[in-house]
């Protein structure tokens, strides 16, 4: 069995069609132990196929530079597969003695506690912020050096939120302050991933569009875990941050919300939305109520040209994204996308009017 130097919490389509790519094409290539962290035992399949020798498949489909791009590509980064729920043993020798990295991508729900997280010992019901910490123990307790750790959940700050969550739970169980200043010695990474994946290859593989993005904020000490085209590193992460999760996602979540209220079909797909009256609804929504508020916060420029580049990514013809993928932890997503924008642009502008936004999550708390 290879030693494995990255350790990836999360076994999604996403991670197979981003990182998990590019650290198979990138330099130096870099061998990754995939954790399943859910225990869900209806993706055993998924992850006994990751770690298959020949690799799996990811198929680019989509416009690039005026030109298709329709081509499939291997993926032979994964060596090793664990489940939390039966392999803690063998998960925390692999974090003592072979980590160098740490990849989290766990949903927008990741970090959110869990009434186990109190217990003193590892549960699979604890959240994963929880599992880490006790990971991130039994290797300092081994003498093992502090690791970097990048999450790649869709939170702002998303290293600084979970380096928060990890000395929460340190503190709630009392640990030794030798442990607390190692966990603050680790590298916590702040990142921002973008790539469109919108459907499985069974059992594991993923199609995505040619367009993908790992901006990683610097700080000192860092270095980036791969050298790849798609993976940049960059001073501070806020303007791009802002600009996808205010566009891209919330566009894709007021489309979801807007689908949800009408009779559209379940398998209904984001191109054929945006062609008809969602996607109309969805492109006023961004003229009279996201561009404005952009414009606001000094970005209008930069928004409008974003805008036109993520509409022509929702119409990419090679590409079923079922808006019913998109629709799932809705209600975090309105939070997180919606509802935090409108709290961004009315810390400059307190009485900023954007109706339809406040309804979608309006409704939502009702």
């Amino acid at each position: 069995m290879s030693v494995t130097p990255i350790v990836q919490f999360g076994t999604s389509r996403f991670l197979q069609a981003h990182a998990d790519l590019f650290f198979a094409e990138g330099k130096p290539a870099r061998a990754i132990t995939v954790v399943q962290s859910s225990g869900d035992a209806s993706r055993a399949a998924r992850l006994g196929a990751l770690a298959a020798e020949d690799g799996y498949p990811v198929r680019i489909r989509g416009q690039q530079d005026g030109k298709v791009v329709d081509e499939e590509r291997r993926v032979t980064s994964v060596k090793r597969t664990l489940s939390t729920a039966t392999d803690w043993a063998e998960l925390s020798r692999v974090v003592s003695q072979e980590a160098e990295i740490i990849l989290s991508n766990t949903s927008d729900s990741g970090f959110d506690p869990k009434p186990a997280d109190d217990k003193a010992r590892p549960d699979q019901a604890m959240s994963y912020p929880a599992k880490l910490f006790h990971l991130l123990a039994g290797r300092h307790a081994g003498g093992g050096k502090p690791l970097t750790i990048f999450p790649m959940e869709l939170i702002p700050e998303n290293g600084t939120v979970l380096r928060t969550r990890v000395l929460e739970i340190a503190a709630g169980q009392k640990a030794d302050p030798q442990l607390v200043r190692w966990l603050e010695s680790c590298l916590w990474v702040n990142s921002l991933v973008d790539r469109i994946v919108s459907e499985p290859i069974e059992p594991v593989g993923a199609v995505a569009e040619p367009y993908a993005l790992w901006a990683i904020e610097a700080q000192e000490g860092l270095a980036l875990p791969v050298v790849h085209p798609s993976v940049e590193l960059v001073e501070d992460l806020e303007e791009i941050e802002r600009l996808k999760l205010h566009i891209l996602n919330l566009g894709h979540t007021a489309m979801a919300a807007f689908w949800m209220e009408g009779e559209a079909a379940p398998d209904a797909i984001v191109r054929d939305l945006l062609a008809g009256e969602v996607g109309d609804r969805v492109k006023a929504v961004m003229q009279a109520e996201v561009l404005p508020g952009f414009a606001l916060r000094g970005l209008g420029a930069k928004a409008e040209a974003y805008l036109a580049v993520t509409l022509e990514r929702f119409a990419n013809p090679f590409l079923d994204h079922r808006i019913a993928d998109i629709a799932q932890n809705h209600a975090q997503k309105l939070e997180r996308r919606i509802g935090a924008f409108l709290a961004w642009v009315r810390e400059v502008e307190p009485g900023y009017e954007a109706p339809v936004l406040d309804a979608l999550c309006a409704r939502e708390d009702a």
